[in-house]
């Protein structure tokens, strides 16, 4: 029997229409003639789903008893024995009750599948097993019932419902997706627009994988061997040197220029293990792809291009990144096309960035300029030209020289000095032209084979000869030593607006510029001491024994710090460079010094306003109850006993509460004291949350009239301290009362996201605009409230420093539609004593 197809509509979240899709799919197959059934539909109480599957036939659930409960599942049997040509079937992940033939639903309908029936199902992008763990760090939810990957991947059509955070969002406030009561715990928790805007993300490039997968197999089945650039993909050569952090990120740059781009790096090691290569770079260079999002790559090969290219095309690589040589060019003349030219000969219609990297050795190295213009290295090649090519020449000319070819014999021999002059400078020149001059003579011109000459005026050709010789190296000498001069300033001027920016950055300016200075003249470690010997900073490793270059930052009579130097010494141009360091060295300084200095006014400055506030707090709300409790006092005092009996339960009475008062607005401020000290004294042990929630009601005196309750039944306990968390909820819920909108009631509810469990307390009053809700939580801050019966402004202060004290959080949000609601945080208890226990 033929196998149904599986068709699988998947979506980033609830609440984006897989379900709607899946059957508004069903009728229009069932009106091209298409046998469509319902196999198994949950509406979740939407009426516009279930209007939806209103005329489409449904297979009876089958209703099974579990834990004196019945449920009602998929009846595979019934839909089997009904036999349709298409089966509708939701929520692919679900786990079956116990009793039933299979434990997941994605089992019933492999069943069915294998019967010949077609399935349409539905699958949120959670659900799917490999990006599970992905999900609960996005959304801190736990995901129990999942699908396998393959399942889903073997499905024979796979389509993503999509539908913008927003718009997801705005049909949830709408109550299309949830019931009222569950849609503001809803909006701020899973629903959140950073969580639904990942998942959809999450979920198009888990698509794209399984299209790119489905790509490949249609490929390899037609043999097709050519780049399909359906995807930007970049691949970047590493060769473990210092030059791989410079090519990687300007490969991750290049991949973020394309939605969906990838970033993939590839190291070549020989069959051998011969080929150098740094270990340590290696793997931080491994370390930095990973955490730019992509993916390290080893393969092995004796030729280089070859494999980078080969490797390119079976990724199907749109881009291919390469350092550029490290030989000069005249090794490059010596020993043919190096690595990148092969690469961009053998790349085909893949393009080839080749990337410099002079800085990627370790930073700005200044040019020395002392000793000779050109280096030891193209000295010695100039010498090594001289003595290979005079001798060649001088065969090939003799071979066809005539007594007339005299003048060719000259200019021969001349451009060979040139060729020398250019390549070593003045001295391989010098010596090119004195050897060439005497073999001059000694070969063509009479008397021949001897160094004598006959001819004065020959003698007068062979000095003029040497003589432009040496002119024309002294002209190529002077202009690489220019050249030379300019790279030296071009650092310098690089190094300078380098120290200039350390300095402007502020905190980092020491160190950056101990850095610098060590990296600009080449040593081996470089720190910076304080005058009791303390390393302020430091950059490199000293090495015992080196010589050392010391200066002192500041003034010599009484310097701020010393910045030592270890590794050589320094000629008089670098050392005026040195001292620009170490003056901008005495600016930071000072600068971190100023900053210190700020940051501890800044401290008294806020210490001198709490202190203002809390003397006008005193004077204005502490006088009113010492004052009524010192009036009722002394009046019963006159009277004595002429006042009758309910005058002086008056005054009594006004005593009692005006001392109640007076008491708690002390509490209050010795609290917010030891809040401010950090000795908060807090003893956290499980705690019931919703016991907590009716005790500060009860506190209160709040009726149905005034507070609506939805609670979690299943909220496990929470880590707290049962005393302070009762005083968070009475403050926080007391202040919610105060501000709710007249004839609206104050919603307290519970529910558990991940690890934490929260207690929001949300009321429709006026709000708080975004960017003054951390005002709320200053003491004796009432936000221009002036009525003095409110107490000393503590209240939130306090709440919010108990919070922390016991682990937790509390903030602030907007209340959709109007409001304010604070949100209490705490860690799960069992979550919290396995995670102490290992």
């Amino acid at each position: 029997m033929k196998r149904g197809k599986l068709r699988v509509l998947l979506g980033a979240a609830p609440g984006v229409g897989k379900t709607y899709e899946m059957l508004e799919e069903g009728r229009r197959l069932g009106e091209e003639g298409r046998d469509v059934v319902i196999g198994l539909l949950e509406t979740h109480g939407r009426d516009a789903t279930a209007a939806q599957a209103r005329g489409l036939p449904v297979v009876p659930r089958r209703v099974v008893r579990h834990r004196d409960v019945e449920l009602s599942e998929l009846d595979v049997e019934a839909v089997i024995e009904r036999h349709p040509e298409i089966a509708l079937i939701d929520e692919l992940a679900h786990t079956n009750a116990g009793g039933s033939p299979h434990a997941k639903r994605w089992q019933d309908v492999q069943q069915i599948l294998d019967d010949g029936i077609d399935v349409i199902t539905t699958v949120n992008v959670q659900h799917i097993e490999s990006l599970g763990s992905v999900v609960e760090q996005i959304t801190g939810v736990a995901q129990r019932e999942t699908v396998p990957d393959a399942v889903v991947r073997g499905a024979d059509q796979i389509e993503v419902v999509d539908l913008a955070p927003q718009s997801l969002r705005d049909r949830l406030s709408a109550g299309l997706v949830y019931p009222a009561e569950r849609i503001d715990a809803a909006l701020s928790n899973y629903f959140r627009l950073g969580n639904l805007t990942a998942l959809r993300e999450l979920a198009l490039l888990w698509l794209a994988d399984e299209v790119d997968s489905a790509l490949k197999l249609y490929r390899a089945e037609h043999g097709i061997q050519g780049t399909w650039q359906a995807r930007e993909r970049v691949v970047v050569a590493l060769t473990g040197g210092p030059e791989g952090e410079t090519l990687l990120r300007r490969g991750a740059r290049i991949a973020a220029r394309s939605a969906g781009g990838e970033l993939l790096a590839v190291h070549v090691s020989s069959q051998d293990g011969l080929r150098s290569s740094t270990p340590g770079a290696l793997a931080a260079q491994r370390t930095l792809v990973e955490s730019l999002g992509g993916t390290y790559h080893q393969v092995v090969g004796d030729d280089v291009p070859r494999a980078l290219v080969e490797f390119a095309r079976s990724v199907d690589a749109t881009q291919l990144v390469i350092g550029a040589s490290r030989r000069g060019r005249i090794a490059a003349l010596l020993t043919g096309a190096g690595i990148g030219a092969t690469v961009v000969r053998e790349s085909g219609d893949i393009d080839v960035h080749i990337v410099t990297h002079a800085a990627a050795g370790g930073g700005i190295h200044l040019p020395r300029i002392t000793g000779g213009a050109l280096s030891a290295k193209r000295r010695l090649l100039g010498f090594a030209l001289a003595l290979v090519g005079g001798p060649l020449l001088s065969w090939l000319l003799v071979t066809v020289s005539s007594p007339a070819s005299i003048t060719t014999d000259v200019l021969a021999y001349q451009l060979l000095v040139v060729v020398v002059a250019l390549v070593g400078g003045i001295w391989p020149a010098v010596f090119a032209a004195v050897l060439s001059g005497l073999t001059l003579d000694y070969l063509f011109i009479a008397p021949l084979y001897t160094v004598t000459i006959a001819d004065p005026d020959h003698a007068l050709s062979v000095l003029l000869y040497v003589v432009i010789a040496v002119l024309v190296s002294w002209i190529v000498d002077q202009a690489a030593r220019r050249t030379r001069v300019a790279q030296r300033a071009a650092a310098e001027s690089e190094l300078l607006a380098t120290v200039a920016g350390s300095v402007l950055r502020g905190q980092s300016a020491v160190p950056a510029l101990v850095s610098r200075a060590r990296e600009a003249f080449g040593m081996t470690g470089a720190r910076l001491l304080a005058p009791d010997g303390s390393v302020l900073a430091t950059d490199g490793e000293p090495v015992p024994d080196q010589r050392m270059v010391a200066l002192p930052v500041g003034d010599p009579a009484a310097p701020r710090a010393t910045l030592e130097l270890h590794g050589g010494e320094l000629d008089a141009s670098a050392r005026r460079l040195l001292d620009i360091i170490v003056t901008q060295l005495g600016a930071a300084l000072e600068h971190t010094d100023l900053t210190e200095t700020a940051r501890a006014a800044g401290i008294l400055a806020e210490t001198d306003q709490v202190r203002s506030a809390l003397l006008s707090a005193v004077s204005h709300d502490l006088r009113r109850p010492l004052a009524a409790a010192v009036a009722a006092i002394g009046g019963l005092r006159a009277a004595g006993p002429s006042l009758s009996d309910s005058d002086r339960a008056e005054l009594l009475a006004t005593a009692d509460e005006s001392l109640a008062t007076l008491s708690a607005l002390v509490t209050d401020l010795l609290d917010v004291s030891r809040v401010e000290a950090g000795v908060l004294a807090v003893s956290l042990s499980p705690v019931d949350s919703a016991g907590t929630v009716l005790a500060a009601v009860d506190e209160l005196g709040l009726g149905p009239d005034a507070v609506e309750l939805a609670l979690d039944p299943d909220l496990p306990l929470l880590l707290a301290d049962p005393v302070l968390l009762q005083r968070v909820v009475v403050n926080v819920l007391a202040n919610a009362v105060r501000y709710t909108s007249p004839g609206s009631r104050v919603r307290v509810a519970t529910s558990r996201l991940g690890r934490r469990a929260q207690i929001r307390i949300v009321d429709h009053g006026s709000g708080i605009e975004p960017d003054r809700q951390d005002d709320i939580f200053s003491p004796f801050q009432r936000l221009g409230d002036t009525d003095n019966t409110t107490g000393l402004g503590l209240g939130l202060a306090l709440s919010r420093g108990f919070a922390e004290g016991m682990g937790g959080t509390l903030t602030p949000e907007d209340t959709p539609g109007g409001g304010l609601t604070m949100v209490v945080e705490l860690p799960v208890a069992d979550v919290a004593a396995r995670e102490a226990a290992s």
